[in-house]
């Protein structure tokens, strides 16, 4: 870690040396906070993280113990602050300072110290703080993989342990999960964790092809295989091979689409359009959908033999209001990648945010609270994203008021309609949809959006 991008608490009595230590690092460190009364860290790290603590061994406090800061220190790590503990002390309190390395602390500077000592002891903490950070991610696999695909919640250590545990494999992975959950970087991340992770990752939103590009981009085609077919072009199973094949909301895709992608997975050998020679291909293929194929089975709409195939192992990530522990912690992650990307990097959170994000239930999930963070940090003017920066997007249905009843939220009137619907039909899709005004695709969605 960058001293110039640290934030440095100072907590000792005399001000003397708080102002000597000010002076010091004000064009040292990214910012210096000073502070006399040690009573006061509980409230300080409540409003603010700090990189760097430095922290007096004796205060004119209450406590009387003639070891108050082993006292503070074991206050500060009680609190869970990530921040490294530099011990301020006198020449008669180095046996206290040992000690204090036992409790936690990361070194100990003697009262009165050269500036050039400081400075280097300080840098290096730092530096030993970003290293063990780093470390700790990459050994946490429960909490962090990669950069982007974080969760400390239940749910999501079950998805990182299966993610460990598969990736290494050739097994064909299905992913299910509403939209803006985050399949798209478990892919990735069993991408990076197998031992394909140095050839190409291929992403196709094979729901989105039509039927006369569905062959084409997926297989390749000759020159002169149709009309604006003017050269040979390889399909993403060839760009794939030897990589990964994500194919992204295959739910969507027709039966006949189906027939001729189950036809490539079972021979691994494709044929482009307009030519006669197959071409053998070695892929992991990866597959994600936001729709229920067990379902979609039921009602004759995706094969029965193509959902074997692609689901030897099935990996289903929970909406973001089903694992609330992870909403500050992706918070506080796009807080900080989107106030470097924009050039503020003291912007943090304070209490009313953090609570405003807990009491929100996320319809657009882990998509629609990365967008929120960003237009805050945009439109922020201070230091600290309160409740009124964070304005949840309108495109999603819109959570009651607090002062209006749970009736008149529409989220709640939606379901509520479609369950009376499904009854009356006796569980019959086509007809509800039919009733509902919408397609069978579009009532699925809604049907997995309210867990129904």
């Amino acid at each position: 870690m960058n001293l110039k991008n640290a934030s440095v608490l100072v907590i000792d009595d005399d001000q003397d040396v708080l102002t000597a230590v000010r002076l010091l690092l004000k064009t040292e460190a990214g910012s210096v906070v000073t502070e006399k009364n040690p009573e006061n860290i509980r409230w300080l790290l409540s409003k603010q993280s700090f990189d760097l603590i430095m922290l007096d061994m004796n205060f004119n406090s209450s406590i009387n113990t003639g070891n108050e800061g082993l006292y503070w220190l074991r206050k500060i790590k009680e609190l869970g602050a990530n921040a490294a503990v530099i011990m301020i002390t006198a020449y008669g309190d180095i046996d206290l300072a040992v000690r204090s390395l036992k409790e936690g602390a990361a070194d100990f500077m003697v009262k009165p110290w050269h500036n050039e000592r400081l400075i280097a002891s300080i840098k290096e903490t730092l530096k030993q703080k970003g290293n063990t950070q780093q470390k700790e991610m990459s050994d946490a696999s429960d909490t962090i993989i990669g950069t982007e695909l974080l969760g400390s919640s239940e749910p999501m250590q079950d998805i990182f342990h299966k993610i460990n545990k598969i990736a290494p494999t050739d097994a064909n992975i299905l992913i299910l999960g509403e939209n803006g959950t985050g399949k798209d970087l478990i892919a990735r991340a069993i991408h990076q964790q197998s031992l394909r992770k140095d050839k190409a990752f291929v992403k196709v939103d094979v729901g989105a092809l039509t039927e006369s590009l569905f062959e084409s981009e997926l297989f390749g085609h000759r020159k002169g295989a149709f009309t604006d077919a003017r050269e040979d072009r390889a399909g993403r199973f060839e760009s794939a091979n030897g990589g990964t094949l994500f194919l992204d909301e295959i739910g969507n895709i027709s039966l006949h689409q189906q027939a001729k992608l189950l036809t490539v997975l079972q021979s691994r050998m494709v044929t482009r359009l307009g030519a006669n020679q197959a071409t053998p291909v070695d892929i992991r293929l990866v597959c994600a959908t936001n729709v229920p194929l067990g379902e979609l089975a039921n009602e004759n709409r995706f094969r029965k033999d193509l959902i074997y195939r692609i689901n030897t192992v099935e990996i289903t990530v929970p909406p973001l209001r089903k694992r609330q522990e992870d909403i500050v912690l992706l918070a506080k992650h796009f807080v900080q990648q989107y106030a470097t990307k924009y050039l503020k990097p003291m912007l943090t959170l304070d209490a009313s945010a953090t609570e405003k994000l807990k009491q929100y239930h996320y319809p657009g999930n882990v998509r629609e609270l990365q967008y929120t963070i960003e237009r805050a940090v945009i439109m922020s003017d201070s230091e600290k994203l309160s409740a009124a920066d964070l304005i949840f997007s309108p495109i999603e249905s819109t959570p009651a008021a607090a002062d209006e009843p749970d009736e008149l939220n529409l989220s709640i009137i939606e379901k509520n309609a479609i369950l009376k619907v499904i009854e009356k039909h006796n569980g019959n899709i086509t007809k509800a949809a039919r009733e509902l005004g919408l397609t069978r695709t579009a009532l699925y969605r809604r049907l997995s959006k309210y867990d129904i």
